[in-house]
Parts: structure tokens; C-alpha cells; sequence
């Protein structure tokens, strides 16, 4: 099927069936906005499995419709990215189709509820930090036009998402307002783009990858597992770490039902060791909003308290309390950082 081709007289249940769809499409066919563009939306799991449908179905009758190129990011996170591209014309036919099958998600759960007003369609677009200031425009004029033009609401996320150089940028309102709020914001960027093209890059883009759900861990026999809902699975590398760290000590292993939570003595008697980390290497130790110092917390189970820098001191200190194998795996892991560090080798 062509990209820009219409569906075929069995599949009009998400597209052809909507006047607004059939109207938007001759509009924008008359402009001639049709270059390959590529629009990136964040999702919740819910939403994700909203448009994915039974057995993969619904995605892939959007995929045939649209003529755009849809795909999914992988992985256990409580947010994924969805892609689209393809021509200007599939990627708003496909947006239609995702914002109508949102509308109809919203219209079924009501049928349950004792609500009377029907909350708008809200989508997450993940546009480029240096996009964004076009967008938003010169005391906020652009999106002020955007708005009154498309009776959509449009908020940019004043922040970055974690990790990237990208913001969010939430629209929410009817189907036929977001998808009239996706066209204009489409033509910015396109215009962005033509402007500098053939000029220096500010900088590469850093994309948005959202990050899996922190699962609990758990040594046991010797094993160490993670919890996925009501299971729980071995996880060959965290094993690998933990019985190394056991060849480091004198002490007895971990024993069998002994949990590995932060903040909790797995069983007595719990002990205290202290050691000093200079000050230039404790971001790796720390890691970014606290992700690494938690991960350590988590594997180890033991209680790990970083002392705030003193004044004229180069160095921190840190307090690890807990088990004795708690600590000797603590220890482990918080050299391993370090060696990464020094080495070069990233994290590990």
C-alpha cells in the first residue's frame, strides 16, 4: 500500500468514517505539506496498550491506514516512546486515529461512571529543546495563536526529561482540535528546520529513553533475583556480583529468605564501616538524582548515609551499616563504580 494511500473499503472504522478526517486530508494534500517528518509521543503502559490492541490488531490496521511508520519502544517501563513517520499527511492520519481511539477509550470507561463531563484527549509530544523556543514564540505569541486557533491547550514542560536534551509538550482537547494543534506544530518545526538548514548545529539532540521500573532484588541461596509482579526471576548478572562479593569476605552468606531492601538489617548482628570517597568521584557513586546510591542500597541491602562535603575538605564520607555481607557487597559495588570511573569503562 502506498504511503499516502486511503484504506480500503473494509478497514473505515478509525479513519475514512470521520468527515473531519477526509477533510483535513484534501486540506492539507491542497497545501502541498507533504515532506517526511518523524513525531515522537510518550506514552503510560495503559495508553500503549490502547493502541498495540489484541494481539497487536489496532496498531497495525493504523499502520495500514495511515501509510506512516509506527513503532513501539521495547521494554518494562512505566512510560514508552511511540514514533511516527512517514509523509505530513500519514503522520496526521495516523495521529487522528490515535487521538479518536483515546476519545473512545474515555467514552467506554464513562459508561461505568456517574461523571456528566467528559474529559478532553491528552497527548505527550517529545519535541527538541532548541524546537522548542519557536514554538512557544516571542512572549508566548506562537502557542498563544496555536491555541486560539485550534481550541486546543498546549503546554511546554519548562524542564528537560531525564537524560535528554527533549521537552514535553502535553495538548490536550477534542480529536479534531489536537489533531489541527499537531499540524501547526509540525509546520513550526518544518520551518525551524528550513531556517537552519546549512547553519552549524547547536548541538546533537539528546533523545528521551525512558527508564524501567526499579524492581525489588533478593538474595537468596546464593542467587540473586528480581520481583516481576508475583514471580520471582533469577538475574544471572546480580548473582555474578553478589557471589563475587562473597570470595571478598569471611563472613557467612546471605541466608535464605534474607531480603535485600534498602534501609532494612537483613538479620543481626549489624555492624557499621566507614571509608572515604574524594570529592571529585562521588557524582559516580551518587549517580544522577540519587539512581546510583539507591541501586547500590537495593542490591546490597544495606544502609549506606553519604556525609554532606565539609568546608576546605576534599574528600567524603561515607557509612555503610548492616550485615557483614551487606557491607562487603556494598563495598564491592561502590569500588566497582569507581573502577569504572577511573577507568573509563562506564557504568556498570
Amino acid at each position: 500500500m502506498p504511503l499516502s494511500g486511503g484504506p480500503g473499503p473494509a478497514e473505515e472504522s478509525l479513519w475514512s468514517s470521520r468527515p473531519a478526517c477526509r477533510e483535513m486530508e484534501s486540506k492539507v494534500s491542497e497545501g502541498g505539506l507533504n515532506v517526511t517528518l518523524t513525531i515522537r509521543l510518550l506514552m503510560h503502559g495503559k495508553e500503549v496498550g490502547s493502541i498495540i490492541g489484541k494481539k497487536g490488531e489496532t496498531v497495525k490496521k493504523m499502520r495500514e491506514e495511515s501509510g506512516a511508520r509506527i513503532n513501539i519502544s521495547e521494554g518494562n517501563c512505566p512510560e514508552r516512546i511511540v514514533t511516527i513517520t512517514g509523509p505530513t499527511d500519514a503522520i496526521f492520519k495516523a495521529f487522528a486515529m490515535i487521538a479518536y481511539k483515546f476519545e473512545e477509550d474515555i467514552t467506554n470507561s464513562m459508561s461505568n461512571s456517574t461523571a456528566t463531563s467528559k474529559p478532553p484527549v491528552t497527548l505527550r509530544l517529545v519535541v527538541p529543546a532548541s524546537q522548542c523556543g519557536s514554538l512557544i514564540g516571542k512572549g508566548g505569541s506562537k502557542i498563544k495563536e496555536i491555541r486560539e486557533s485550534t481550541g486546543a491547550q498546549v503546554q511546554v514542560a519548562g524542564d528537560m526529561l531525564p537524560n535528554s536534551t527533549e521537552r514535553a509538550v502535553t495538548i490536550s482537547g477534542t480529536p479534531d482540535a489536537i489533531i489541527q494543534c499537531v499540524k501547526q506544530i509540525c509546520v513550526v518545526m518544518l520551518e525551524v528546520q528550513s531556517v537552519t538548514k546549512g547553519s552549524p548545529p547547536k548541538g546533537a539532540t539528546i533523545p528521551y529513553r525512558p527508564k524501567p521500573a526499579s524492581t525489588p532484588v533478593i538474595f537468596a541461596g546464593g542467587q540473586a533475583y528480581t520481583i516481576q509482579g508475583q514471580y520471582a526471576i533469577p538475574h544471572p548478572d546480580l548473582t555474578k556480583l553478589h557471589q563475587l562479593a562473597m570470595q571478598q569476605t569471611p563472613f557467612t552468606p546471605l541466608g535464605q529468605t534474607t531480603p535485600a531492601f534498602p534501609g532494612l538489617d537483613a538479620s543481626p548482628p549489624a555492624s557499621t564501616h566507614e571509608l572515604t570517597i574524594p570529592n571529585d568521584l562521588i557524582g559516580c557513586i551518587i549517580g544522577r538524582q540519587g539512581t546510583k546510591i539507591n541501586e547500590i542500597r537495593q542490591m546490597s541491602g544495606a544502609q549506606i548515609k553519604i556525609a554532606n562535603a565539609t568546608e576546605g575538605s576534599s574528600e567524603r564520607q561515607i557509612t555503610i551499616t548492616g550485615t557483614p555481607a551487606n557491607i562487603s557487597l556494598a563495598q564491592y559495588l561502590i569500588n566497582a563504580r569507581l573502577t569504572s570511573e577511573v577507568t573509563g569503562m562506564g557504568a556498570l
